[in-house]
């Protein structure tokens, strides 16, 4: 394995807007299995590459699967990726978080009201030339 493999490109489209969709999002970052999607669209395409370019896991049409939520949880499953429409719990803190344009953070903290109609999160943002 060289040391590009160990990176990956998460690539992310609106497939329904325009005639041939419209790039959501696009991040490099440290091998993981899973990707939170910040104000994701109703529709995703998702190719995640390794650093060697390599398709590692895609989906074309990831719908989404009930109501909206502020966060979107994108997992690799064999060659494939899943989505999950859900608020993140204890377990997701620390779990990388892309923002639409591509930036990435960590999931520093997150909060809810019971009935959904508020919440508040905390993300950081790290680079290093």
């Amino acid at each position: 394995m060289t040391a590009t493999t160990r990176q990956q490109t998460w690539d992310l489209w609106f497939p329904e807007a325009g005639a041939t969709g419209l790039p959501f999002a696009r991040g490099r970052v440290n091998q993981v299995d899973v990707m939170w999607v910040h104000a994701a669209p109703e529709t995703l395409a998702v190719i995640v590459r390794d650093g060697d370019e390599r398709v590692v896991a895609r989906n074309d049409s990831l719908k989404r699967t009930g109501r909206q939520y502020p966060l979107t949880r994108l997992a690799i499953r064999g060659w494939a990726v899943v989505r999950e429409d859900r608020r993140p719990t204890e377990a997701d803190l620390s779990a990388l978080v892309m923002l639409p344009g591509g930036e990435v953070g960590v999931l520093q903290a997150w909060w809810n009201a019971p009935d959904g109609s508020e919440w508040r999160w905390q993300v950081e943002f790290y680079n290093r030339k």
